[in-house]
């Protein structure tokens, strides 16, 4: 039995994103009102705070607004306001046609909204907590649960100096226990933790699956004369095609850079498709080609985002803590938006979990958080955008799209029609012998790239030598049923090069590249055998994204 540290606290939260900082500031504005102690820590698995932060990210204030209604004078990084909002449908390599904003959704448009690094604001609003007296621990991953009397109790932080056959190193540290009388899951979309607190508080019972789309994002540095600071230009169509839907960004923020991206939706059906590759492809289309020619890529990063929308949202209360922001999946994808729903999650989390305390509640299941959330203006937005993506999915881009069109701008989500996907994203493949080929062009090394330059751009690292956390439930289920039935397609849907199929003394193996993840969750979502779960690997390994 390893003997661990105990550290105890009022609230524990895990992941210092929006959503998890938000409750900080919130849970801390609380208690200097009421002029109680309230100890709050938050523990972060990033090297520092905004380390595995990646968001496209135009930011709509309505959350911050509140949290801190003096955010200007306390200088947060959130000064480029969207000046021109440009939607295209991409009707082939060459062609893409200019969508006039009456056709499109309103919820697409960006009037008073800022292009921002959600790292940046993340860094940014850790200072705004810590300056409350808030505690937060970089460089420690939450691990495990702390799970007595069928009541969450805190969380155990990953052991430090294990080497990959489980051994102690030099140096080893066991991981501590953070005991707490609630807490707070913010980890982000397919949250570890979360993941395993759904399953044992069975919290999506009766919710449709959730959803999920792959972001990728790229940093360019371009020349000044191409550059409109605050131009939004947002995509969709070629080269994603069939029933693959997904969209393409860029936008134009300050110091003459551009950020670009492409989302793919992960219920896609044909195993051959690489949406790293679908990326690549992406930039060499004249809308983008034309600003990033010549330019240079600076920064590199994916993530999986959550955005299943409201008939996917778990319950988010159970005996000891609530879940938050996308590690529920609050994020609405009718704006392509997350951070400020994230935010208010997190928000109403603090106020109901700091009117336990003052109750001198602990570890007490707070189903108050639902009738709170359910009469806030972040559920308001989901309920009104819930048919928005299972309307895609079930009449297909244009009809779908065009229900969408009418049902945000004319009926604000009011529709009396309810569309769900019940079909999990890992359940879409088909047979790689029934699916198109594709063939994708060699990366030309200046507009497309392959994926380990690009892995080396986002500054990811682990130790070497500590236990694989990318675990695989049955060993033979890559190369016996995923390799003769979808062709293994971990090879292509991972953005980071992680997975291979080599053939190693005349036998074909599955290799883990763990080093390369950059923990965007993919595999854990797509895997059609449901194999493999990602585990936190220690703390501080990961990306390191400085501006994302």
């Amino acid at each position: 039995m390893v003997e661990r540290e105990t550290m105890e606290f009022d609230v524990v939260i895990v992941g210092a994103g929006p959503a998890g900082l938000s409750s900080a500031i919130k849970l801390a504005q609380l208690a200097q009102e009421k002029q109680q102690e309230c100890m709050i820590c938050v523990v972060e698995k990033g090297s520092e705070v905004g380390a595995h932060v990646l968001s496209g990210a135009i930011f709509e204030t309505k959350a911050l607004d509140e949290l801190l209604p003096n955010w200007q004078e306390l200088s947060a990084p959130v000064t480029t306001k969207v000046t021109n909002d440009e939607i295209y449908w991409f009707n082939n390599e060459q062609k893409a046609t200019s969508i006039p904003h009456f056709a499109t959704p309103k919820t697409f448009h960006n009037d008073g909204n800022y292009i921002v690094s959600m790292g940046n604001v993340c860094r940014w609003l850790a200072e705004q907590a810590e300056n409350l007296g808030v505690e937060i621990f970089p460089g420690f991953s939450a691990h495990s649960l702390i799970i007595e009397d069928k009541a969450v109790n805190g969380i155990i932080t990953g052991d430090m100096g294990v080497d990959k056959d489980g051994n102690e190193k030099d140096g080893y540290m066991p991981g501590m226990e953070l005991r707490a009388k609630y807490t707070i899951f913010a980890e982000g979309c397919r949250g570890h933790l979360g993941k395993q607190l759904i399953n044992e508080f069975a919290l999506d019972a009766g919710s449709s699956p959730q959803h999920y789309g792959l972001g990728f994002k790229e940093i360019w540095q371009i020349d000044e004369s191409k550059h409109e600071l605050g131009k939004v230009v947002h995509g969709t169509g070629w080269p994603l095609s069939g029933d693959t839907n997904g969209g393409a960004f860029m936008y134009h923020s300050e110091n003459n850079q551009v950020v670009v991206g492409l989302i793919v939706d992960l219920n896609y059906a044909n195993p051959h498709l690489s949406p790293f590759d679908e990326f690549q492809r992406m930039k060499h289309h004249p809308v983008f080609k034309n600003v990033l020619e010549g330019a240079e890529r600076i920064a590199y990063g994916a993530r999986a985002i959550a955005k299943g929308g409201l008939h996917s949202l778990p319950k988010m209360h159970f005996a000891g803590g609530l879940l938050v922001g996308c590690d529920a999946g609050t994020l609405n994808f009718a704006k392509i938006k997350g951070n400020h729903t994230a935010m208010k999650s997190g928000m109403i989390a603090a106020e109901v979990i700091f009117e336990a305390l003052q109750n001198e509640l602990a570890n007490t299941d707070l189903t108050k958080y639902q009738t709170a959330f359910e009469q806030s203006w972040a559920y308001k937005e989901l309920y009104q955008s819930r048919n928005f993506g299972p309307a895609m999915h079930k009449l297909g881009k244009f009809i779908g799209g065009a229900y969408n069109t009418l049902d945000q701008n004319i009926f604000n989500g009011g529709l009396p029609f309810t569309f769900k996907d019940n079909t999990p994203d890992h359940s879409t493949l088909v047979d790689a012998k029934a699916a198109d080929k594709i063939a994708y062009p060699k990366p030309d090394g200046q507009l497309s790239f392959d994926k380990l330059s690009s892995v080396f751009l986002s500054n990811t690292n682990h130790e070497e030598s500590q236990p694989c956390h990318l675990k695989l439930k049955d060993a033979s289920i890559p190369i016996n049923v995923n390799l003769v039935k979808f062709d293994e397609p971990a090879q292509r849907y991972c953005p980071a090069g992680v997975y291979e199929v080599q053939e190693i003394a005349g036998n074909k193996e599955f290799v883990i590249n763990a080093q390369n993840c950059v923990h965007c969750k993919t595999c854990d979502i797509k895997d059609p055998s449901q194999n493999i779960t990602w585990v936190t690997p220690e703390g501080a390994g990961g990306p390191n994204y400085p501006n994302m």
